[in-house]
């Protein structure tokens, strides 16, 4: 199995001058983890997660004054579409990272997570189990 057919294909984008709590509710409203930061000045993509935001929250900061780009992460491993999702789960626990940002020829065509890896592992054991029940 692949990156490819575990990602999820909604890539929300937002800008570095979106507040916490835009970002926030952007997410929600989509239902995903995290969003990829698009910094046209800084020439490259960023990732905020979830945790981002709850670490800012914890700190006392204030989610209406607080930039999304003071909380990306900007060294982002990404993953290739063609990647195995051993290697993606790999490169998360060795990063110490639930999300991957998807690239194809430098564009973000997905993002992936822990969750997604396990849904698809899980759908796949159970087709494979009722493959042999059958």
């Amino acid at each position: 199995m692949y990156v490819r057919d575990a990602m999820s294909t909604v890539v929300l984008t937002i800008g570095p001058a979106h507040t916490l709590r835009q970002a926030a509710h952007l997410m929600a409203a989509r239902r995903v983890g995290a969003a990829v930061v698009l910094d046209t000045d800084a020439e490259g993509l960023g990732i905020l997660t979830e945790r981002d935001i709850l670490n800012s929250l914890g700190a006392g900061e204030n989610p209406d004054h607080e930039a999304a780009g003071t909380h990306t992460t900007t060294d982002v491993v990404f993953a290739a579409p063609d990647w195995t999702l051993d290697e993606a789960a790999a490169a998360m626990v060795h990063g110490g990272f639930r999300h991957l940002i998807v690239l194809n020829e430098r564009e973000p065509v997905g993002v992936v997570s822990v969750r997604d890896i396990m849904r698809c592992r899980s759908a796949h054991r159970e087709r494979a189990a009722t493959a042999v029940l059958a």
